[in-house]
């Protein structure tokens, strides 16, 4: 008996229809490629699919309303008249240009973010395309984009909507980290690389898509051309990655990048003012920091905040970190390499304590989402920065966030609690 895949829907784009038969409704798909690679075309084939299904696709872009209409005609699709039947739902958005004037530009953008699902409640839509979401996710903390497109993603498919996210491919490291951040919380991405200049258009390039959560047919890659009057038209014939099943292993995914071979020792261009830094002898001294204290002076802080606790109600957070032995040993992070990625995560009135294997750290307030957001931090500055390495990282770290009471005596019953 053959299975029906009732929680499939057709996307208009062959390598997705054929090879997964489909996006799952109410999923989160993120189209991640370089300008003019196809990727407006790619969502307007999007949109078209549902219409022909008499769904409703609500459609965000940047564009001008007639820039967006002459790509609809190359591909031989009536806007105009999809729109006036209120199945291809057009809303445009300017990129939020105020936002860098602003004192916190991150509280405008989730403010933006937050805007998409009034938008979805408004228009009750069967899909939606965001034509390119990426001015409005580029949050200075990553986790606070964490927390807000979690979010807005979890509100739209509440709905049911399908979501496909339009995203610039990253030219930085820290932009990696934006778009790893959304990835991680998508269903499945679909990663285009042009085989044309930057900045021609493409006639052809490369799409792979890679599942994140379900399509357990795994990743798939094909070759595609722009066509007039058909859009991005995939080759037939395709190739699969067994085992490549999650976001971090799809195309530019965690780019890395190779240290070139050494041949000949640098010189200072003959000037003799300058020597090589490999001839500057290190000081061995410790280099102290003001918010790190040795456990006595730990302990006498995590008293006071107790106390403040007791005679007035203000709550703290206490985290304890410990790193397993084995990640030293296998040279994946040291101790050292740690606590300094977790003290430049932290304020300098948020405390530090390093007993062993173990970090303490004490923030004099209390948040449910501390562990969260100083996990986040922690990761853009850890030696590497590369997916593959952060999630090999976070399997030798745990972490215990000690929840506050009044049956707490001192702090040394907590710290006895925690170092065990």
């Amino acid at each position: 008996m053959t299975k029906k895949r009732i929680n499939l829907l057709k996307t208009g784009l062959s390598i997705v229809d054929e090879n997964w038969g489909g996006f799952y409704r109410g999923g989160t798909y993120l189209l991640i490629g370089p300008r003019k690679s196809g990727r407006t075309l790619m969502g307007l084939q999007y949109a078209m699919e549902g219409a022909k299904n008499k769904e409703v696709c609500l459609y965000f872009t940047n564009m001008r309303p007639k820039d967006l209409m002459i790509h609809a005609a190359s591909i031989d699709l009536d806007l105009q008249t999809l729109m006036n039947q209120n199945l291809i739902i057009v809303v445009r958005v300017s990129p939020p240009a105020e936002v860098y004037n602003a004192p916190n530009p991150d509280d405008f953008l989730v403010e933006y973010l937050n805007d998409i699902v009034t938008v979805v409640n408004q228009y009750h839509p069967d899909r939606l395309i965001f034509d390119e979401l990426t001015p409005f996710v580029g949050f200075e903390n990553l986790g606070l984009l964490q927390q807000s497109y979690l979010s807005i993603i979890e509100s739209i498919e509440e709905k049911n909507v399908t979501s496909f996210f339009v995203l610039a491919e990253p030219a930085t490291s820290f932009a990696q980290m934006i778009v790893d951040t959304c990835a991680q919380y998508s269903t499945a991405i679909v990663y285009l690389q042009k085989e044309a200049d930057a900045d021609t258009i493409a006639h052809g390039g490369k799409c792979t898509i890679t599942p994140n959560v379900g399509h357990t047919e795994g990743q798939f890659t094909q070759g595609f051309t722009i066509e007039p009057y058909k859009g991005v038209v995939f080759r037939d014939g395709s190739s699969d990655s067994a085992g490549m099943s999650s976001y971090d292993q799809y195309p530019g995914g965690g780019k890395g990048y190779d240290q070139p071979a050494v041949t000949q020792a640098p010189s200072a261009n003959g000037n003799s003012k300058y020597r090589p830094l490999s001839n500057v002898d290190m000081v061995t001294d410790k280099m102290t920091f003001s918010n790190l204290y040795d456990l006595s002076e730990f302990t006498l802080i995590l008293n006071n905040q107790i106390a403040l606790y007791k005679s007035t109600g203000q709550a703290f957070t206490l985290i304890s970190m410990k790193l397993d032995v084995n990640a030293e040993r296998q040279k994946i992070l040291t101790m050292s390499q740690l606590q300094n990625a977790v003290r430049l995560s932290l304020d300098k009135k948020e405390k530090i304590c390093v007993v062993d294997d173990k970090i303490l750290i004490l923030i004099g307030r209390s948040d449910d989402k501390a562990l969260n957001v100083l996990v986040s931090k922690i990761k853009s500055n850890l030696p590497n920065n590369d997916p593959q390495y952060l999630n090999l990282v976070m399997q030798y770290l745990f972490a215990f966030t000690y929840e506050i009471n009044d049956r707490v005596e001192n702090a040394e019953s907590i710290l006895k609690e925690l170092l065990e």
